[in-house]
């Protein structure tokens, strides 16, 4: 009887090492383990190397990042101008800044209050008026010269109730179709609240030259027993509240309708005060 032979065990294939060289015949090669330790990652400006797990050194700590790691290694671009160390602002500059804004808190609160007492004290401008007038005498030496005697009683009205008013300067002329033919000044006076002051005004002309027209129109209305004559004034005036003060220039103008002289009086009139 003959012994059966059995085939030998089957081994299990050996793997293949990963240190292994690969065949320079064969198409296909195990890759090292080098090859996956350090893995390149691509970014917009640097590469850097990813390290995987298989990594077993130890890693030294990152070098703390300051603006002057990036300053230094951007170019020089706009990232660059952002990363720059910005200086100190000079105290100089502070105290400037501080000063105006002072200013302009000051202005702004002057502003307000100024309209506050606008608004309560409701100012009025004071009023130019007259009641009675008198021509006296109207006569030519010439054709063109003129030669009159006219009065005038002024009312100055501070319709006002809490402001006081001062004129510190007033100057009236009496003209005759916008040609002015005699003038007064006035002196300085003041007057309270809701005060009425009354000033006598006395015009004497004596050969003032008017065109031929003007003269002859004079002489048409005389005879006419109608004489229109304007009285115009202007006058600064300063308004005081407490201690807030402050001037202004106010124009007036009368015309009057007279009759004829020497007994000339006082027919009609309109009066007009404005800025």
């Amino acid at each position: 009887m003959h012994p059966r032979h059995f085939p030998p065990p089957h081994q299990p294939l050996e793997p293949p090492s990963l240190y292994s060289t690969p065949d320079p015949h064969h198409r296909t090669a195990t890759p090292s383990p080098l090859a996956h330790a350090v893995t390149p990652v691509k970014s917009s400006r640097h590469t850097m190397m990813i390290q995987t797990p298989t990594q077993t050194r130890t890693q030294t700590p990152m070098q703390t990042q300051t603006p002057e790691y990036f300053y230094e290694r951007f170019p020089n671009t706009r990232d660059r101008l952002l990363l720059r160390n910005h200086r100190n602002t000079d105290p100089a500059i502070w105290c400037c800044a501080i000063i105006c804004l002072i200013f302009s808190i000051l202005i702004i609160l002057f502003g307000i209050t100024t309209l506050i007492i606008f608004l309560v004290v409701k100012p009025k401008n004071p009023v130019f008026d007259t009641n009675h007038a008198s021509l006296n005498v109207v006569y030519f030496d010439s054709p063109g010269n003129y030669n009159g005697d006219f009065t005038f009683i002024a009312n100055f009205t501070n319709p006002n109730r809490k402001l006081n008013v001062r004129f510190e300067y007033a100057a009236v002329e009496l003209c005759f179709a916008n040609s002015v033919i005699a003038n007064q000044s006035i002196r300085p006076f003041s007057q309270r609240q809701r005060e009425t002051g009354v000033v006598k005004l006395h015009f004497v002309s004596s050969l003032v030259p008017l065109p031929s027209n003007h003269a002859m129109e004079l002489k048409r209305q005389v005879l006419s027993n109608k004489v229109m004559y304007s009285v115009k004034g202007t006058f600064k005036v300063r308004v005081s509240f407490g201690l807030i003060h402050f001037s202004y220039w106010l124009h007036s103008r009368c015309e009057l309708q007279m009759s004829s002289p020497p007994s000339g009086l006082l027919m009609a009139r309109r009066c007009i005060t404005k800025r």
